[in-house]
């Protein structure tokens, strides 16, 4: 029914988070409608992709350098660091402006079958602790069963290094992604953290 290549894009978007055969069809004929310039410009960034972007060394956030432009900026508390699942998670927080801290990001949450050793990144965030001499850690775990024992994990890890640690308050759903949080509830959880 449709063309080789018309059908192929179709499938790389479809198989992209919250995009359906339906929406991937509109994706593709969108971008069909556009310049040659235009698309040119598309391509060649999602080419760049990963060789322009890759984790920040000494957070994991998103960065097109060593460190990300949270990282680099000097300006911010370097006695804080926020604990996030994603770097999406980072965005959320950022758009509030009500936090001027460090981040951490654990690189996901302990599941059914996974070890922290695993693949989260919890014990870098211990050294960084010891070695930044960090006063407060920030969990903002997302609120779901998973994410608050990954909470409790993270807090005992830390809790022979005698750094405060502290959780996000309960704003936000139970259940609910921090990345769809508005604003102002994940303002306040951050403002209002126990």
């Amino acid at each position: 029914m449709y063309p080789k290549s018309f059908k192929k894009l179709i499938d790389h978007f479809a198989a992209l988070p919250s995009v359906g055969p339906k929406m991937a069809e509109r994706l593709v004929l969108y971008l069909f409608k556009q310049n040659s310039e235009t698309l040119s410009d598309f391509g060649e960034t999602i080419a760049k992709l990963k060789t322009n972007l890759r984790h920040c060394r000494r957070c994991g956030h998103l960065a097109e350098g060593e460190l990300c432009d949270i990282c680099k900026n000097t300006h911010r508390d370097q006695k804080t660091i926020c604990v996030v699942e994603e770097p999406l998670d980072i965005f959320a927080i950022e758009k509030t402006k009500k936090y001027a801290g460090l981040y951490h990001v654990l690189g996901g949450t302990l599941g059914i079958g996974k070890t922290a050793t695993d693949n989260l990144k919890i014990a870098e965030l211990e050294k960084r602790v010891r070695d930044e001499k960090t006063e407060e850690v920030i969990l903002a775990m997302n609120p779901t069963t998973v994410g608050d024992a990954t909470s409790l994990y993270v807090a005992k890890t830390l809790h022979p290094l005698g750094v405060k640690v502290t959780k996000l308050a309960r704003g936000l759903s139970t259940g609910g992604d921090i990345e769809y949080a508005d604003e102002l509830t994940l303002g306040s959880a951050i403002l209002n953290r126990k």
